[in-house]
């Protein structure tokens, strides 16, 4: 397989009614990718355009495979596509139980058309759906609706599963509900997801990869830790700009109850059993939760402190009276990007400038994704 094999290749371009959208975008095949932006900026739009409900001049592939190309005359069916598609509404049919939901799914899969990669045991069991099978959708609360539409989406066989704002529907512990079963299928499914939303904090719970749009246009793409940390995009300089990072449990202190995770460039310490040794973790991590020290602190009750690389330093918001500044964990400057906001007092005080060795104070960090069907964690000053 090429590097072309295993990318997502999108461009879409025309106007529907007043709204113009012009977007083209790559990627990964793998994990999941949101396309985040504010209401109006086209993300539903784009879904559409790739299930092949809504035709829009341009070009998508998938992996190898083209499924639209106008230059070419190519431009496959909804039905021909294999995208599994899930709306904010769960659409379920309501004269079918949620067994015959699901099975409606997988009837739809034609003999020949891929190697099953999922059985209706596993989505089941995924999904947590099992008590359900023989009930009415019109009984379901509103996150198990959207759990069964989940799972007949998945026995649709998909290559790719569009989430379209799955979650705005619902109140937000219903949120809680079933944001442990989305964290499910980015740990369990290879297949590739993209997930509409205009909530950051699902965002930095799901994404691995983040598109953000702007009024039918692509501001900029790319992984999720490093949009997070552009000081030209506007998630750094957000009020509550934070970044997010993976972690892996590498051992627990029974005397003081306290986890280590490991993340690239340095070590986190967190209070309480937060999983087994090799359990991965996400973390997020505010800003307003970080400061910087030329030398390495002593005497403190942060345990966090972490060697660093200043990489930028930036204005925020135009604003001569804070700065943020971006740094890479690590003596060597090569591991996660972490960003802090300090006066500009304190930047020129300690010479705070891209290049210079630090040491990185974390006050809290916050385990946003905690593992498959796990409530998320906050832990706060270890």
């Amino acid at each position: 397989m090429n590097a072309g094999d295993a990318t997502i290749r999108a461009a879409f371009a025309g106007t529907l009614g007043s709204f113009a959208l012009d977007v083209a975008f790559d990627v990964p095949m793998r994990g999941v990718t949101a396309l985040f932006g504010p209401s109006g900026c086209g993300k539903t739009t784009i879904l559409r355009c790739m299930a092949g409900l809504q035709r829009l001049s341009g070009r998508l592939a998938v992996g190898a495979e083209v499924l639209q190309d106008d230059g070419a005359g190519i431009f496959r069916k909804p039905h021909a596509r294999r995208i599994g598609y899930v709306f904010q509404e769960a659409s379920l049919f309501p004269h079918l139980s949620v067994r015959g939901n699901l099975l409606y799914g997988a009837r739809r899969v034609r003999s020949g058309d891929a190697t099953r990669a999922l059985d209706f045991a596993e989505v089941v069991a995924l999904l947590g759906i099992d008590t359900l099978l023989d009930r009415a959708p019109a009984v379901l609360s509103g996150g198990e609706r959207q759990r069964v539409a989940v799972g007949r989406a998945l026995l649709s066989q998909p290559r790719l599963l569009l989430l379209d704002e799955p979650l705005s529907a619902l109140d937000s512990q219903t949120k809680e509900e079933i944001l442990p079963y989305f964290e499910a299928l980015h740990e369990s499914l290879s297949i590739p997801i993209l997930y509409v939303s205009h909530d950051l904090a699902e965002v930095e719970r799901l994404a691995d990869t983040l598109v953000l749009l702007d009024r039918g246009r692509v501001a900029a793409s790319g992984p999720l830790g490093t949009m997070e940390t552009d000081p030209e995009l506007p998630l750094l300089r957000a009020a509550d700009a934070a970044v997010t990072m993976e972690g892996t449990i590498a051992g627990f202190d029974a005397a003081y109850e306290l986890t280590t995770l490991s993340v690239a460039g340095g070590t986190l310490v967190v209070p309480g059993r937060q999983g087994g040794a090799g359990s991965r973790r996400r973390l997020r991590i505010r800003a307003s939760d970080v400061s910087f020290t030329r030398s390495r602190a002593v005497d403190t009750t942060i345990l966090n402190c972490l060697a660093a690389r200043i990489v930028s330093v930036s204005r925020q918001n135009g604003s001569d009276a804070q700065m943020n500044i971006v740094a890479c964990l690590g003596e060597d400057g090569e591991g996660a990007r972490i960003v802090g906001r300090v006066t500009r007092k304190s930047q020129e005080a300690l010479a705070l400038v891209p290049g210079a060795a630090v040491f990185v104070q974390i006050k809290s960090v916050a385990l946003i994704a905690s593992g498959a069907g796990r409530r998320p964690a906050v832990v706060r000053k270890p």
